[in-house]
């Protein structure tokens, strides 16, 4: 990416990390099952967190939780005491069993005949929600949208998933585009 590309603020930086995940994923639209998967548990473990150590700690979550492979995941109930021994990643058992949790939660809904994409994307009306933030400082940590959907994620058995929680998977799946209008990103999502 030439140096000459204006981002966002917040990926303003040095960090190889958090320029590639600005600049290639953060805000775009996904409809991968297990990328949305991934994101969501990301997010969780964010929670009180710089996003820059969870990107740092990435590449271990993937390996601890088999690459974020729900069908996986929702099976490791028996595995969260090796897991909060591994210092690669966070080892807050909270945010651990909420990742299982949330990986049982996604099975079900496969079982009543829906994925977690379409689910997630009902949500927006399959489209996304463009913003137009001028300044980061403009950008909220939640709305009435993410409070609602908030709601029914715990209704429909999800953890850790309050609406600041949910507005962050939000912006990182792209269901908003939060880019601020002179981020090159945002021109390639549309106005």
């Amino acid at each position: 990416m030439p140096a000459n590309k204006q981002r966002c603020a917040w990926a303003d930086t040095t960090n190889d990390l958090m320029r590639q995940y600005h600049d290639t994923e953060w805000g775009r639209p996904s409809h991968d099952n297990r990328h949305l998967f991934e994101l969501l548990s990301l997010e969780i473990m964010q929670a009180g967190l710089s996003w820059q150590t969870v990107l740092n700690k990435r590449a271990a979550f993937k390996a601890a939780f088999a690459d974020f492979d729900y069908q996986q995941v929702a099976q490791m109930t028996p595995q969260i005491p090796m897991l909060l021994k591994n210092d690669q990643i966070i080892r807050n058992r909270m945010k651990v069993t909420a990742m299982i949790k949330n990986a049982n939660a996604v099975e079900q809904l496969v079982a009543n005949g829906t994925d977690f994409d379409h689910y997630v994307w009902n949500f927006v009306s399959n489209q996304l929600i463009q913003h137009h933030i001028e300044r980061h400082e403009q950008v909220p940590n939640t709305t009435d949208l993410a409070k609602r959907m908030s709601k029914q994620m715990k209704k429909d058995g999800f953890a850790f998933t309050g609406p600041v929680v949910v507005y962050s998977f939000m912006q990182a799946a792209g269901l908003v585009n939060d880019h601020e209008i002179g981020c090159f990103v945002y021109q390639q999502l549309g106005q």
